[in-house]
């Protein structure tokens, strides 16, 4: 049993690049950058095995957090509709009114 029920298995796939994947993976990347400068190494081209290591680790960490938002939000979405089938008297649409009833006539002062 993992992080993602058998419900969360049946949701489309997030794209591989996402904003999480993206921003946790720079992280990463950074992570690794700022241990070469902290050892006082040359922070670009030394431990660059490190850096792919870190880069990819942050990426599948976003990738999966990712399917865990997407699944959250379905549930909520899913829990919303049903109350809303539910209760149909709390959820009434309102009448339309054109923009001219709801703003008031426009006089100029001069």
């Amino acid at each position: 049993m993992g992080l993602l029920t058998d419900e969360a298995k049946v949701l489309p796939p997030p794209g591989i690049v996402n904003r999480n994947s993206l921003w946790l993976g720079f992280c990463g990347w950074l992570t690794a950058l700022l241990h070469n400068a902290m050892n006082r190494n040359p922070f670009l081209v030394l431990g660059v095995h490190r850096q792919v290591l870190f880069t990819s680790v942050g990426w599948f960490v976003g990738y999966y957090l990712t399917k865990l938002e997407n699944y959250t939000y379905a549930k909520l979405d899913r829990e919303m509709f049903e109350y809303i089938r539910q209760h149909p008297g709390d959820f009434q649409e309102k009448e339309k009114k054109t923009l001219a009833e709801v703003l008031e006539d426009f006089h100029p002062i001069r």
